[in-house]
């Protein structure tokens, strides 16, 4: 789930167009973002989960994307939404079946590399540490638009999309009467820092 946040903001490394000297710093735009996980319960229904709580450091470099810097961490205890009287549901994913957040408390993405060959669609790849477990992840992302907000800061748009194998973070509850695979969708605008 995680991941997929991140990538998105890989995907302003493909598509701006202006020339950058050195990496420029971003800022999520919260109320423009949304990182999902989507599972499949039983073979009855597709089930979905929001992250909701995450920082980062953006550090984008649009001349040279190996410059450039995409940290984030996600704060797993309080930072799921999943609709109205969840609570039986979200004690569930903080126990040691799922996240383990007594233990540990945060998911953490850092992404090593970036690839693209049109400068609008690409792969970024990263290591995503969920439930004191290091493994890699890659996304696919789509940068949506490049623009201004009013004030004349920069602001792009993109979307990212990477599937996950839970049970390679030690999360393999109730498999296969849970999927395994974990669809990621991550669509967020951010914008350049003061």
């Amino acid at each position: 789930m995680t991941r997929l946040l991140i990538a998105t903001t890989a995907l302003t490394l493909f598509g701006a167009t202006a020339v950058q000297a050195e990496p420029v710093a971003y800022e999520f735009d919260k109320t423009h973002t949304i990182i999902e996980a989507s599972w499949l319960h039983q073979g009855y229904s597709t089930q979905k989960l929001q992250l909701t709580d995450y920082d980062g450091t953006l550090a984008l470099d649009l001349e040279n994307p190996s410059a450039s810097t995409v940290d984030i961490t996600f704060n797993l205890i309080d930072g799921f939404w999943v609709g109205a009287n969840q609570d039986r549901f979200i004690a569930h994913l903080n126990s040691d079946d799922f996240f383990g957040t007594e233990t540990n408390p945060t998911a953490h993405f850092v992404a090593t590399g970036f690839e693209t060959e049109d400068g609008e669609t690409g792969v970024m790849t990263g290591d995503l540490t969920m439930n004191g477990v290091t493994a890699p992840v890659s996304l696919d992302v789509t940068l949506n638009l490049v623009g201004e907000t009013r004030d004349g800061s920069t602001k792009l748009g993109f979307t990212a999309t990477g599937t996950i194998v839970r049970s390679e973070w030690d999360m393999g509850f109730a498999v296969p009467f849970v999927s395994d695979e974990i669809e990621l969708f991550i669509s967020t605008e951010l914008v350049a820092a003061e």
